[in-house]
């Protein structure tokens, strides 16, 4: 049976939303293990900076693969969930993470740089399922009017999980797991991954014991061709999607490295895997806050007031996370006053708050290249907070106004999540001939880009709306 939105106002889903809200924070830890990976296989394997970034390629090219094969699969076929249900869906996707997960142990085993990506490509693609799956799942767990803020604070969770992954999985693989010298060793990651693994099944477990309601989703006239792409702004969106998390990816890829450069702060990936947490946590801080900002219910005054506390709060979660003194991450209180200021220019309009942020990530990755020492090392952090809103904006504003090709849309979308892959490669070739600090004018034009979508946005976007509405008869 099709739930109405006011049968579904009356259930109470507070126990199947917290248990996928554990899912999403095992995901985005998972996912920023990468960052950790990617310094430590390098260094393991005496690989080049290109090579290095194959961990990012082969993880998420698994998302363009798995998504493209789920949107030829649904465009043919008709929606596969539709059929097997969210729950076993999401299982599925579960239990593909924790396959590659348990693939790392082999890899490390045989210290093969080739089947450390083979894993780390099966990780992506269980990890592509739960794209699919989770996200949808969360807007159905109530009211369609209150889904947007369930998918923030989900979100905001994922990004606690990258927040803390640098600090703790840094710790298992450079320091408790390593070599009793002190060397580095493919058995490092052995242990660690067991425990992402196990950690993945106990999850799967809660979730097939948990009475998670079965939605059966209205199955709609499959849309054949590719309609969608007579959209200018979906196209825009696509490429914008692809830049936003090839600059995101790459930005988080490089910090470590690019704090070990002597010209910056020369410091070891023990230290720096702490600051690589301050860049993720702004993330954090940004979600929040933006879940904030962006609601039109919530009157000027009384935003700054939920802003101001939200940001005091996760701020010192962070700092309790991190093994930083104040004085070492108190320049991050400036990010988080720019972060405000930028919200309120923002007019709590999607795109303009777009190009503005995506404008101040140019200028910062500008500095970052121009400087050095503490200037340069915080311009690079500084990004993480302006990176947090951009997903879902660009996502909302590429699909805006789609009608009966929006399904289509969202998969071309998703499917834009390979520049994660493709990005830093790009910078991974450019840091080999021209050195790390240079390489980062890669992501500059990946925010240029998203900038000028917003702009494009912002003066067309309205009229695309009405278009669509007249021609639905809304």
């Amino acid at each position: 049976m099709i739930m109405t939105n006011e049968v579904q106002s009356k259930r109470n889903y507070t126990v199947p939303l917290i248990t996928i809200t554990l899912l999403f924070f095992m995901w985005g830890f998972i996912t920023c293990m990468n960052d950790i990976l990617i310094p430590y296989l390098k260094q393991l394997f005496s690989l080049t900076f290109f090579q290095s970034m194959l961990v990012q390629f082969c993880f998420f090219g698994a998302y363009f693969i798995g998504s493209l094969i789920y949107f030829l699969i649904s465009t043919t076929n008709g929606d596969p969930i539709d059929k097997v249900g969210y729950k076993k869906g999401i299982l599925f996707g579960i239990f593909l993470a924790a396959l590659g997960c348990v693939l790392f142990y082999p890899a490390a085993s045989m210290s093969s740089y080739p089947l450390f990506l083979g894993a780390l490509f099966i990780l992506g693609l269980g990890f592509t399922v739960l794209q699919i799956t989770a996200n949808a799942y969360v807007s159905l767990l109530g009211p369609e009017d209150s889904a947007s803020s369930r998918l923030n604070m989900t979100q905001a969770f994922n990004a606690f999980g990258t927040t803390i992954a640098p600090v703790l999985g840094g710790h298992l693989i450079f320091e408790l797991f390593s070599a009793p010298d002190g060397s580095f060793s493919a058995a490092a990651t052995k242990i660690p991954y067991l425990i992402f693994a196990g950690i993945l099944l106990l999850v799967a477990l809660l979730i097939s014991r948990v009475k998670l309601p079965d939605f059966q989703v209205k199955g709609e006239e499959i849309v054949k061709g590719y309609g969608a792409l007579k959209y200018n702004h979906l196209k825009f969106g696509v490429f914008a999607m692809f830049c936003y998390v090839g600059g995101e990816v790459a930005v988080g890829s490089f910090i470590i490295s690019f704090l070990e450069q002597p010209q910056v702060m020369n410091l070891s990936e023990v230290v720096s895997k702490n600051y690589l947490s301050l860049y993720w946590g702004g993330a954090m801080i940004g979600r929040f806050l933006g879940a904030i900002s962006l609601n039109h219910s919530i009157s000027q005054g009384k935003k700054a007031i939920y802003m101001l506390g939200a940001a005091i709060a996760v701020f010192l979660v962070i700092f309790s996370i991190v093994d930083l003194t104040f004085a070492q991450i108190s320049f991050f209180l400036v990010f988080i006053a720019l972060n405000f200021v930028a919200f309120f220019i923002g007019k709590s309009a999607p795109a303009r708050t777009l190009s503005i942020f995506a404008g101040i990530n140019v200028l910062l990755l500008i500095s970052a290249m121009l400087n050095h020492g503490e200037l340069a090392m915080y311009s690079i952090l500084g990004i993480g907070i302006f990176n947090s809103i951009m997903f879902s904006n660009i996502y909302t504003l590429a699909i805006s106004g789609l009608g009966k090709y929006t399904s289509q849309g969202s998969s071309l979308v998703v499917m834009a999540i390979l520049g994660g892959a493709i990005v830093p490669i790009f910078q991974g070739f450019l840091a080999d001939q021209f050195g790390v600090q240079h390489s980062f004018v890669i992501p500059v034009f990946c925010y240029l880009f998203i900038l000028i979508f917003g702009a494009y946005c912002t003066k067309y976007l309205g009229h695309v709306k009405q278009d669509a509405e007249a021609k639905s008869g809304h």
